[in-house]
């Protein structure tokens, strides 16, 4: 019996679960939708997909570099409790991920929860990572994915148990300043390697502040432009990798320490774990005055 889409439609409205989830139970139970609805409860499905809505801020940051060093993927892989992130089960599942992205470079999120996996032969990212939502208990998501491709130098460095991750790009042959530059990243949060990076309305807006403070303070109107392009020095100091001050030696700037070893930062990605994800308040004595009632 063929399934139609009215069908599908009709059951992923009632069940919450996938079009693809939907497709394959109906086509299994010859369009009875009843059996269709056991299928998915019996497959963990319909588990995992109440727990969507959850909010998940915990989770990994995860790297991977191939072994010639000239293709690296960096990931963030969410869960709602920082307990899942040390399940083994959950760190396997992030360290098959990255490396799917390094291997199958997926040009997104979704094109990447669609490709066979490479841990588990017949199914879909997206599979797997159905099963394991209902076998771990917690909401899971891949929120970002970054990928690279370089004649140059990859570096990776993770920190905190996968709370930070940077991967790194460079023109250079110095596995150690990889190693600094990775930690400056991730120490320092620059936001672009060289002044030339910064959005051009980004650079306007931070000009009209600057020249409102000055303002403010008295100062004459001839001289602000002059102030404010003196005060743009810490902000791209603040902002912009080259221009921060390096932190293992104050006494110089990144770009002078790759000056110094002819080196240059061609990109890097930056991911922090849960980082602009606003996180439910738990009051858990409410919580428990309500399972008391």
């Amino acid at each position: 019996m063929a399934v139609t889409a009215s069908q599908v439609m009709e059951l992923r409205k009632k069940t919450g679960a996938g079009m693809m989830e939907c497709k394959k139970v109906l086509t299994e139970t010859d369009g009875d939708e009843e059996k269709a609805i056991d299928l998915l409860k019996e497959r963990g499905i319909l588990k995992a997909q109440k727990k969507s809505d959850r909010i998940a801020a915990e989770g990994l940051v995860e790297t991977y570099i191939s072994e010639d060093g000239k293709i690296g993927a960096i990931v963030e892989v969410n869960s709602e409790t920082d307990f899942v992130a040390k399940n083994e089960e959950f760190q396997k599942f992030v360290a098959d991920v990255v490396k799917q992205v390094a291997l199958n470079n997926p040009k997104d999120v979704d094109e990447l929860l669609s490709q066979e996996s490479i841990s588990e032969s017949g199914k879909t990212v997206n599979d797997v990572l159905t099963s394991k939502i209902a076998t771990i208990g917690e909401n899971l998501s891949v929120r970002r994915i970054e990928r690279y491709e370089t004649d140059g130098m990859l570096s990776s460095y993770i920190h905190g148990n996968g709370k930070i991750g940077v991967l790194l790009d460079m023109k250079a042959d110095d596995a150690e300043l990889g190693k600094d530059i990775c930690m400056q990243i991730a120490a320092a949060k620059p936001e672009f390697v060289n002044e030339s990076d910064v959005p051009a309305d980004r650079l306007e807006k931070e000009k009209e502040i600057l020249k409102a403070q000055v303002v403010n303070e008295g100062k004459p109107e001839a001289i602000a432009e002059k102030i404010v392009m003196g005060r743009l020095g810490k902000f791209y100091g603040q902002i912009c990798l080259v221009d921060q001050e390096f932190v293992k030696d104050s006494s110089m700037k990144v770009k002078d320490l790759l000056k110094s070893k002819n080196a240059e930062v061609v990109r890097f990605a930056r991911f922090e774990r849960g980082e602009g994800i606003e996180k439910k308040e738990e009051n858990f004595a409410e919580e428990v005055a309500k399972q008391l009632q």
